[in-house]
């Protein structure tokens, strides 16, 4: 029945049988009804009764339905825990790190088919699971026309064209997210020296940003607010929702409509938190990830170490099609922190192993740069070098609303860079999420669907940041920087004294939490 309810839905929304079809239909079922008139009822009915005749015909042949009733107890008790272990085992999907997802289903860029390869029954199932967070925005505190004429406020459009810092309106793009990469272990921002000395040098060879804040705490967030300049939702993750994460667009899909090719190199399985899914919905047409690689260089927890990645990456693109734009997300600065060479700080203790990975991570960018320059591509490439996220480590009195959480580098840099430009420092105030305008319009790409995205190299752009974690949000001005808890509706974090809910730091930050996460109901 759901199969044939699910052709007439596709047909007509675009999406797959979930729990908007049942509430409409309970809700509205004289609309619903009305909507119907419009299937074709006699191929609807003709494929109904066609699979229950197979179905009957097939449960007839393969299923013995005589019971054995011979046979000792112990071996029948130990025979369906065998059973039930393997059962939970195959709904896990196997050993691997990341449990199965609707990732693993998907194959293609073509969403029709990936729609189609995922288990009707089972998206449906998780859509209602998932139901309880579309039906009412928990972080509601102005009228809609309020909260969106302060937001408004923040992204009003310059007068005045911003820095124009390349040498070339068609580069190739390198990006590349690296894990955990907090500015607690970046020298230039107050951070620890010595662990970052790539990134450091690297710094003279472009602009370094150093005013920058992740969006929330967790890789496929800072991929998506990276990727669609899309905010994080606190406790949700809209990578991890298929019917809204194909709603919002994502660099990939528009370097790919302006000709380039899509690569994304990554060491640990791309199925992770549904990321898969994401890239392929947004038109990345090459995954490089933990398959990808001979099982000698699986030797770390996730995967491969950032190492091999980044010697795949260069093996690619020297025979990849030009433009392109590559990204590579790195990995081994990640718990359990383990390394493929001797640590370069010697302590057992977590914070040392942090900044052994942080350092091998920051290492391995410094030599990929370095043989990259050999390489026919090179002198035409536009490098841009972020965390996917901040850390709390190598520190350890950092609580989660403490905005040096979210410090993070970030870094445009090569040989497209204008001499001028080289060396220099932007003081702005931004995020993640700025990245897309600020990269599309230097290379003169329309940038309007990147909504919540600002341009980092425009100076009349509004300086500020937004970020959250599962139970609060924050937001950086100039003037103030607070955190909100959302449980207690209190501010528990101000760089201002004697804070109040009628500070306008504090309702830009209620109103952009109640925004994205209104969007994130919506897609």
């Amino acid at each position: 029945m759901l199969t044939v309810i699910n052709f007439n839905i596709y047909r007509e929304w675009g999406t797959k049988v979930n729990y908007r079809t049942f509430e409409f239909a309970i809700h509205s079922p004289k609309e619903a009804l009305a909507s119907s008139r419009s299937s074709p009822l006699l191929l609807s009915f003709t494929i109904l009764f066609a699979l229950i005749i197979v179905a009957v015909f097939l449960a007839r042949i393969i299923i013995n339905w005589h019971i054995n009733r011979k046979g000792h107890l112990l071996g029948k008790l130990a025979a369906s825990l065998l059973l039930a272990g393997l059962t939970v085992l195959s709904i896990r999907g196997g050993f691997q790190d990341a449990p199965m997802n609707e990732s693993m289903a998907y194959y293609s860029t073509n969403l029709t088919l990936n729609y189609a390869a995922v288990n009707t029954e089972w998206g449906l199932a998780t859509d209602i699971k998932n139901a309880k967070y579309n039906t009412k925005n928990p972080y509601a505190y102005f009228s809609r026309e309020n909260a969106l004429q302060t937001i408004a406020g923040f992204y009003e459009k310059p007068d005045s064209a911003g820095l124009q810092i390349l040498t070339t309106a068609k580069p190739n793009v390198v990006l590349i997210i690296m894990e955990s990469h907090t500015g607690n272990v970046v020298e230039s921002l107050g951070g620890e020296p010595g662990i970052s000395n790539s990134i450091e040098r690297l710094k003279g060879d472009g602009i370094f940003f150093d005013q920058i804040y992740s969006a929330a705490g967790r890789t496929d967030k800072g991929v998506v607010a990276v990727l669609s300049g899309f905010p994080a939702q606190a406790s949700r993750s809209i990578m991890k929702e298929n019917s809204k994460q194909s709603a919002i667009p994502a660099l990939s899909q528009i370097f790919s409509r302006n000709g380039y090719v899509t690569p994304f190199f990554y060491g640990g399985e791309s199925r992770f938190a549904n990321m898969k899914s994401y890239l392929l919905s947004h038109d990345v047409k090459k995954i490089i990830e933990k398959s990808s690689f001979d099982k000698q260089y699986l030797n770390s927890s996730w995967g491969a170490f950032d190492g091999p990645v980044y010697q795949r990456m260069t093996q690619e693109l020297a025979t990849e099609q030009q433009p392109f734009f590559a990204t590579m997300l790195t990995l081994t600065n990640h718990e359990p922190f383990g390394l493929p060479v001797p640590p370069r700080y010697k302590g057992d203790n977590t914070e040392d192993k942090f900044r052994s990975t942080a350092f091998y991570a920051d290492s391995c960018l410094g030599a990929f740069i370095e043989h990259a320059k050999s390489q026919p591509w090179y002198n035409n490439t536009l490098f841009v070098v972020v965390a996917d996220h901040g850390h709390f480590l190598p520190r350890t009195d950092l609580e989660i609303f403490d905005p040096r959480r979210y410090r993070i580098p970030l870094l445009f840099f090569g040989p497209v860079i204008k001499p001028a430009f080289k060396g220099k420092t932007i003081h702005m105030i931004g995020g993640q999420t700025d990245i897309a305008n600020t990269l599309l319009t230097q290379l003169n790409i329309d940038a309007k669907a990147f909504t919540w995205s600002k341009d980092l190299l425009n100076p009349a752009s509004k300086p500020f940041a937004f970020y959250n974690w599962d139970q609060g949000f924050g937001f950086m001005t100039p003037e103030n920087t607070i955190g909100f808890d959302a449980v207690s509706k209190q501010v528990i974090y101000s760089t201002k004294p004697n804070q109040t809910n009628a500070d306008p730091a504090v309702i830009a930050a209620k109103s952009f939490m109640q925004e994205v996460y209104q969007q994130y109901m919506e897609y």
